[in-house]
């Protein structure tokens, strides 16, 4: 009650107007932690916690009683969606008090940024991407707008931390704060930290501050989940009544018939979401075109109307808005397929189930999007789906193996039985991200001194790794290929070239992108794909095929006209980061006879026949497993860095002692390969060769550039490899596994 009583009158007024019978825990330390110290704070909470409100209610309530003079908050999110929601969320609250709340993207009209900069006050919400381009196109109205900001907030902090992304927003926070002579405090907010600490210490860097993290105890919620296998095109694991004898089928009766023909996986989809709200999630673009595209040639075969959404990050934001206000609707019962774009944050009312299309990589990402069911009250509710091509009768070991089941129970059981998510990556070398930063402060602030530029950017806390060597070569490097030039008085500005990249807005964002063209159709616009196919051939886009009438290759536009049938559509790749513990999870289940109860029939059939797989085989106790003959193969259960060391460490260092050739990997999951040597000499020379110095940059192919981040291309090679090579591979956790070898 002591803090719902120092809560400013109209935010009193609206916790009783909405019916709330008390304050929940995470509303009441983030109020102790706001209204009576100076720390920063990290708020991890389940979704649907009332997070947001719990940092902006003490927020509103000072900013109430003591009006900032400029934005007096900025709240960064990663996502247009999510910023779209929280504008109106917070505009309902603060119109009564009079706080103004802006919102600031690619999305939004121009006269809307043009009243906060002759008015700056209230409450600014943004992305990265849009104030990256606020410090470079508007430098010299920063400390105009935010003279008096008092307060950060960035949502859905975790999935800033794992990338450059992360990096930016922190530099930008920083670049901010030095231009308009503030150091407001910083509140983090998110369902799925996995290490407080670290979290907290990368929420308060170059701020002075220390970061307060409460732990707030919830009472357990409890979870429907559920999840299926399908074989593409054959019969089903579970359908042997002697094995599936007992076995759970379904969750619930089905609610509409697929045709006799469909894929089994998405006819299991399309018979369990008719009547109902749902969400189902995919790991790819790609995925999300395929999967919508059949389900709605499912209702046209069977003469019912078109239930299905679709939600990407390559659809206009037109197609983008409409599915998520249809979904907002209580009234109306139609299922979205999307990627992540849908994972994050916003609130699309009453969600009834959740269905995940195999498994997601990271644990985060499987919280997150359970995270999307169960508000107002009912239990969040997920049925996973996972489908795999069976193996041929003549198929290796490793092919028999169901990786993506095994990968779904490994993610499901670390959170059940441990609360385990994955830990922030923050110890990488962000040269790319360094190169960016570099460009946007000469873009923003004109002529500098080497000497000023290097300590502008090295001062920067996110660089703490950066030598001032490695910048030097830097500069040198940009200087030669014209992206910087030094002007007669010995000043540093942007180049001819440099030009080119900085006066594009894709340089606002650090995320990397393929080469889009836009798609239209008549005057829609239906969003973008990468290197469109020839004039008459068919794409697929926004859930529908389309047959491509005419590319403009200068204006990057493809014109098309809506055909039926059906075709894969092509985004660029989705790379998945998939942590160790995730892969140990996966061979503790294969060794195991453990009963999950989530499992339905042909899943339980399917993993019992991948144990028998695994204990006839041995291939969890011992990680070398010999094929026949001269082909082996090596089960090491690596996080996806480890193995790409463990993979090098092989080919470059081994594999001429060995007598290894035709390496072949599957990542994570195993490594096939011939080998002349046999399975004892093949571990003692591991660790021997393990013993011996080992520099990390001994791990780049000859003549390899590994170009991972945006702006690799324009770094000197041997930078590059260095942050490749030091910052990527995973060699420790790789000699710690060959020496328990």
């Amino acid at each position: 009650m002591n803090i719902y009583n120092r809560y400013a009158p109209f935010i009193r007024d609206f916790i009783y107007q909405n019916n709330w019978e008390s304050l929940r825990a995470v509303q009441v330390a983030a109020g102790d932690i706001i209204f009576n110290t100076d720390h920063n704070l990290l708020l991890s909470a389940s979704t649907a916690s009332g997070k947001t409100e719990a940092a902006f209610f003490p927020i509103l309530t000072l900013f109430y009683e003591d009006p900032p003079k400029s934005v007096g908050a900025l709240y960064i999110g990663p996502l247009k969606a999510l910023i779209n929601d929280q504008f109106m969320r917070l505009n309902d609250l603060c119109r009564e008090a009079d706080i103004p709340v802006w919102h600031w993207h690619g999305d939004v009209a121009q006269s809307h940024k043009e009243k906060l900069q002759k008015n700056p006050s209230g409450i600014l919400q943004i992305t990265p991407e849009s104030l990256e381009a606020l410090l470079m196109r508007r430098h010299s109205y920063i400390p105009k707008l935010f003279s008096d900001l008092r307060f950060i907030v960035i949502d859905e902090i975790h999935s800033l931390m794992r990338g450059d992304r992360g990096g930016q927003t922190l530099c930008l926070i920083q670049r901010l704060s030095q231009l308009a002579g503030v150091n407001p405090r910083r509140i983090g907010l998110s369902a799925t930290i996995g290490d407080l600490e670290a979290a907290g210490a990368f929420l308060s860097r170059g701020t002075g501050r220390s970061t307060a993290a409460p732990q707030i105890s919830v009472k357990g919620t409890k979870w429907r989940l559920s999840m299926e296998h399908f074989f593409i095109q054959s019969q089903q694991a579970g359908d042997d009544k002697a094995i599936s004898a007992g076995l759970p089928s379904a969750p619930d009766i089905k609610t509409d018939t697929a045709p006799a023909a469909a894929d089994p996986g998405i006819g299991y989809i399309y018979e369990h979401t008719r009547g109902k709200k749902c969400l189902v999630f995919v790991n790819s673009r790609e995925e999300c075109e395929a999967v919508t595209t059949t389900l709605r040639q499912y209702c046209e075969y069977q003469g019912a109307p078109d239930r299905f959404l679709i939600h990407h990050g390559n659809l206009s934001a037109s197609f983008r808005e409409t599915a998520e206000a249809i979904m907002k609707d209580d009234d109306e019962y139609r299922t979205t397929v999307t990627t992540a774009t849908l994972e994050l944050g916003i609130d699309i009312g009453r969600l009834e189930r959740a269905f995940q299309i195999d498994a997601p990589f990271m644990v985060s990402s499987f919280l997150q999007r359970m995270g999307r069911t169960g508000r107002r009250g009912q239990p969040p509710e997920m049925w996973f789906v996972i489908r795999e091509d069976e193996a041929e009768p003549r198929a290796m070991l490793p092919a028999t193996i169901p990786w993506k089941l095994i990968q779904g129970i490994a993610l499901i059981q670390l959170y059940l039985e441990e609360r385990w998510v994955e830990p922030p990556n923050l110890n990488r070398l962000p040269y790319s991200l360094l190169y960016h930063q570099t460009m946007s402060t000469l873009a923003s602030c004109g002529e500098m001194s080497p000497k000023m530029l290097a300590s502008r950017i090295l001062s920067l806390s996110y660089f703490h790794r950066i030598t001032q060597d490695d910048y030097r070569t830097l500069l040198r490097h940009l200087i030669s290929i014209d992206h910087i030039q030094r002007t007669e008085r010995g000043g540093l500005i942007v180049g001819l070239t440099g030009e080119r990249i900085t006066n594009s807005y894709k340089f606002y964002a650090v995320f990397k992108e393929s080469e889009e063209y836009t798609v239209r159709t008549k005057s829609q616009e239906l969003g973008t794909i990468v290197m469109p196919p020839p004039v008459g051939e068919k794409i697929a886009i926004a859930g529908h095929v389309w047959v491509v009438e005419e590319v403009d290759y200068k204006r990057r536009l493809v014109y098309c006209e809506q055909v039926k049938g059906n075709v894969p559509a092509y985004f660029g790749l989705c790379p998945g980061d998939i942590h160790t513990k995730v892969l140990e999870k996966m061979r503790d289940i294969l060794k195991t006879d453990t009963v999950y109860p989530y499992l339905m029939r042909n899943a339980v059939a399917r993993l019992a026949e991948a144990r028998h797989t695994a204990f006839k085989s041995s291939l969890t106790e011992r990680p070398l497993i010999n094929l026949g003959g001269d082909m082996w193969c090596l089960f090491p259960w690596l996080g996806t860095y480890a193995f790409l060391a463990l993979e090098r460490f092989l080919k470059l260092i081994c594999a001429k002692e060995l007598g290894i050739t035709a390496l072949d990997s599957s990542r994570p999951y195993f490594i096939q390969f011939k080998m002349k040597a046999d399975e004892e000499e093949f571990f003692r020379t591991l660790k021997e060769l393990e013993k011996l110095p080992l520099d990390p940059m001994d791990l780049v192919y000859r003549g390899e550039v590994p170009v991972f981040e945006k702006y690799d291309e324009f770094l000197p090679e041997e930078l590059v490899k260095k942050g490749f090579a030091y910052g990527i591979l995973g060699i420790e956790e790789m000699k710690m596994r060959i020496r328990s070898w």
